[in-house]
């Protein structure tokens, strides 16, 4: 086992994650993914990334026994990947209608745009192969979506899960780039 003083670093490399340990006593690590720095809770595990598109994936406990754990999952596409109307309609279509509820913020950190989708309600949770397209209904559940704007790049955060967990994770989600609820402001598509 391998011990560090406060003042000490350790680095890991993980696919394409560099993550530094350091912030103990807030219990948080941070984790750099191509020019985007994130300091994340050390309770969000790093985990094996379902598509190669994706940057990084990230494993969130859940809040309560009967839910599976939470999913954040890290893409940056060299072009861009799409505008921010459709990247943000996109992801509020992948709940059903009936009961959806949505929340459409935009925000700056660290100098650098944002925008946020908050969606909650029946989700169509994606199975097998992206290129199937198959979907099962995930009732109680919410996803919090964003778009950073870097000068270096647009890079997208999609955390996924049960109701409970992702909206107590949303602070944190925020927090991990700088971002903050109370200062966004409503954003219309």
């Amino acid at each position: 086992m391998l011990r560090l003083n406060a003042a000490a670093l350790l680095v890991l490399t993980i696919p394409s994650v560099l993550i530094a340990a350091e912030d103990t006593q807030n219990k948080t690590r941070e984790v750099k993914l191509s020019a985007l720095r994130l300091n994340v809770p050390d309770s969000w595990k790093t985990a094996a990334s379902a598509s190669s598109m994706r940057l990084a994936t990230f494993q969130i406990p859940s809040e309560t026994k009967e839910a599976d754990e939470a999913e954040l999952a890290i893409y940056h596409f060299r072009g861009g990947g799409g505008g921010i109307n459709d990247n943000l309609t996109r992801w509020i279509g992948q709940f059903d209608s009936d009961g959806r509820e949505v929340r459409l913020t935009r925000g700056k950190a660290r100098g650098q745009d944002y925008y946020v989708v908050e969606v909650s309600g029946t989700y169509q949770e994606p199975v097998g192969p992206p290129v199937l397209q198959q979907t099962k209904p995930a009732p109680g559940s919410r996803m919090l979506a964003m778009i950073l704007i870097l000068e270096e790049g647009v890079y997208f955060l999609k955390m996924t899960g049960d109701d409970k967990t992702v909206a107590k994770q949303a602070d944190a989600l925020r927090k991990a780039f700088g971002g903050s609820q109370e200062s966004e402001e409503e954003y219309n598509l």
